[in-house]
């Protein structure tokens, strides 16, 4: 994919791709997502948003595609947005619908 293709959230389904994804870009952001949640669907402009005032790649995903997720990242509620940076986890949030400015500013705040 060229630099273009990151200018909408990318949709991811396991473990695999999205451990691929966070190897091989600086910075992150990937929302934890389930059919029919209200909450995440009115969140998918503010992802596109930030895919486009961002440096950071934005990708999507249902963790019930690949349960091991949920586990591996404490999925209790969703949506849950998680921030890699360099590879590593270092940001989560859980606070429900976020504004496109909140959400630049905890993807540029590291």
């Amino acid at each position: 994919m060229s630099t273009t293709d990151y200018d909408r959230p990318v949709p991811l389904d396991s473990k695999d791709d999205l451990d691929a994804l966070v190897a091989d870009h600086d910075r992150v952001l990937v929302e934890f997502h389930t059919d029919g949640c209200s909450i995440c669907a009115s969140l998918e402009p503010v992802l596109g948003n930030v895919a486009r005032e961002s440096d950071a790649v934005v990708a999507t995903m249902n963790p019930r595609d690949d349960p091991v997720l949920v586990d591996e990242y404490d999925v209790r509620s969703v949506p849950k947005l998680l921030l890699f940076v360099d590879g590593e986890l270092r940001e989560t949030l859980e606070d429900g619908f976020v504004p496109t400015e909140d959400l630049l500013e905890f993807v540029g705040d590291v």
